[in-house]
């Protein structure tokens, strides 16, 4: 049975469009960078899936010229060698996944580190069931900001609560409701 109205169609659910999304058609990618080292995280959301959005917007303010950058091999990481980036690649279609390419038995050479952080984004994403595009940088900023909190400290959760303690003094005890205590 056809929908009665044209003018009102029916609710899409999700925007399945094959390929790399843009702003424009409500797929805004989100570009990041994850530190080897120290586990840091840098994402932000861009308008285009390009080159110029992916290696000139995020890779190079976010790295220090030398810095190598471990990607698959699309098209847009061309440029990070030029920009005064290391780049190695694994070959996705060839079923490489991760390689070691200075023989010492790790294989250094792969995405997964990012793989696994979109995999977290988007299940931090799903409980709130759709995302305006407008909002998706600050939802996104809050999903950095959690990743990079390492741990949480009990001064930390009391700015938090919005509860100050001065050093030395002792824990302030709040009070409860409840009959003899």
């Amino acid at each position: 049975m056809p929908h009665p109205d044209p003018l009102d169609p029916p609710r899409r659910r999700a925007n399945k469009a094959v390929g790399h999304g843009t702003w424009d058609t409500d797929r805004p990618p989100v570009c990041g960078v994850a530190g080897r080292s120290d586990g840091r995280l840098a994402l932000r959301v861009g308008r285009r899936s390009g080159a110029a959005e992916l290696v000139d917007r995020t890779v190079v303010p976010l790295t220090v010229a030398g810095a190598t950058a471990y990607t698959d091999e699309w098209n847009g990481y061309k440029p990070l060698k030029a920009a005064g980036r290391g780049h190695a690649t694994v070959n996705h279609n060839a079923g490489e996944w991760a390689r070691d390419d200075d023989g010492d038995g790790m294989r250094e050479v792969h995405c997964n580190t990012l793989e696994g952080l979109w995999t977290g984004a988007r299940n931090f994403l799903r409980m709130f069931r759709g995302v305006n595009k407008t909002y998706l940088e600050q939802y996104i900023k809050m999903f950095e900001w959690s990743h990079n909190l390492k741990r949480a400290t009990d001064d930390f959760l009391r700015m938090l609560l919005g509860r100050r303690q001065t050093a030395g003094s002792p824990p302030r005890r709040l009070p409860t409701n409840r009959s003899g205590t």
